[in-house]
């Protein structure tokens, strides 16, 4: 069975600006914009996100195991001074926000039993 790993930024919460950075485990996996999602295939293991929006990074470790779907949502978000120093100096510190969806698994577990 295989591993999935998404990473999707759709969130309302979203300024919509910017794009972030996605490395998977130091190699490229996407520059996503607001409402862009990238999926890859991984063997099962341990992998490392890195999401950079070019004025923040953060890092994600986990573990995928076999024929799981990992999923992470990445938020770019305003702080509480951001807007004004956009209107003040073009440009303002914009945070992430990363979460992780609840594990999904393809496999398939029998009931053993007819009714």
């Amino acid at each position: 069975m295989e591993s999935r790993i998404t990473v999707s930024r759709k969130s309302p919460a979203d300024v919509q600006q910017r794009q972030v950075i996605v490395k998977l485990d130091g190699e490229p996996f996407a520059v996503l914009m607001y409402g862009e999602t990238a999926t890859r295939v991984v063997e099962r293991g341990q992998y490392q996100l890195r999401f950079d929006n070019t004025w923040v990074k953060k890092t994600v470790e986990f573990t995928v195991a076999e024929g799981e779907h990992v999923t992470y949502n990445v938020i770019n978000r305003a702080g509480r001074f951001t807007w004004w120093m956009v209107a003040a100096l073009g440009a303002g510190p914009m945070y992430l926000t990363i979460e992780r969806e609840s594990a999904q698994s393809s496999t398939i577990i029998p009931t053993g039993g007819s009714e």
